[in-house]
């Protein structure tokens, strides 16, 4: 049950006090000055932490299921939702924002504020990041984790997804954007970003995966077909039989356009066509 007198941990508030500072700060003098140069350390040492977490594969870090946890509402004080694993006991509640909303939260005030060129201020909340990251890897290592966090989770889903072709579950495309996909190795491919319908007959076609980038920066879209996806109880993730190196040379689509207007069948076909030669047969 969700309690209402939640008290923050003083490093949450600090964070987050600090963010709401600095993206003051900086706005105060960004209307008296011309666009500055974006501070590209700080962007490089985002990336680098990123692409630390997905190493580490505690955490997706897609739109809607970003960091660990749902887009929505920030978490505080939740109980009742922790599974045990194995037996092990779990703790309830967190009396704090969870970890993974003050990472996010915190990765995007750092993404603006290497945007407009400061890169102290980027520093500054990367070393909260930081922080906050590691005091939650030795929480993991006490499984006292969330069970969207445990590793033994991610492995449970792929175990049971099943095609979704001839599935007779129907889905929201809610709960397909932001969804993580992943192969059955359990490596991260990217997330949902979108989803195409064909024009001939109104069905999906397509699931556009968002890969790279942080918040949008530097993000590429690939399309896969719909039908070569598996997908996990509650389509909290979806499962493709390839590997990063099918997708790194996967054609690629504009962020808001699938094809040029009337090119549908010719770009169809190519996807299609890529697909059905890099989807392994299992």
């Amino acid at each position: 049950m969700f309690k209402p007198d939640f008290r923050p941990s003083p490093s949450a508030m600090l964070a987050t006090v600090s963010a709401i500072a600095l993206l003051g700060l900086g706005s105060s003098t960004a209307s008296a000055q011309a666009p500055p140069k974006p501070a590209e350390k700080c962007l490089g040492d985002l990336r680098m932490f990123d692409d630390l977490l997905q190493k580490d594969g505690y955490w997706f870090h897609g739109s809607g299921y970003g960091y660990g946890y749902p887009m929505y509402g920030y978490g505080y004080a939740y109980s009742g939702d922790r599974t045990p694993i194995a037996g092990k006991p779990q703790s309830t509640e967190y009396w704090r924002a969870r970890p993974g909303y003050e990472v996010r939260t915190l990765m995007a005030s750092a993404n603006i504020m290497a945007q407009r060129g400061d890169q102290v201020a980027c520093e500054t909340l990367l070393t909260s990041i930081r922080s906050i990251y590691a005091g939650y890897i030795a929480e993991l290592r006490t499984d006292r984790a969330m069970h969207v966090d445990s590793l033994d989770w991610r492995h449970r889903q792929i175990a049971a997804a099943v095609p979704v072709a001839g599935n007779d579950s129907a889905f929201r495309s809610d709960q397909l954007v932001g969804a993580g996909v992943v192969n059955s190795q359990g490596d991260n491919l990217g997330s949902v970003d979108d989803i195409v319908m064909s024009p001939l007959d109104g069905k999906i076609a397509y699931l556009v995966i968002g890969r790279g980038g942080i918040f949008g920066i530097g993000k590429k879209y690939v399309p896969v077909p719909w039908d070569s996806f598996k997908v996990a109880p509650g389509a909290e993730l979806l499962v493709l039989e390839t590997q990063k190196a099918s997708m790194d040379a996967a054609p690629e689509v504009k962020e808001d356009q699938f094809s040029a207007p009337g090119n549908f069948a010719a770009q169809s076909q190519k996807v299609s066509a890529y697909w059905s030669a890099h989807l392994s047969k299992n």
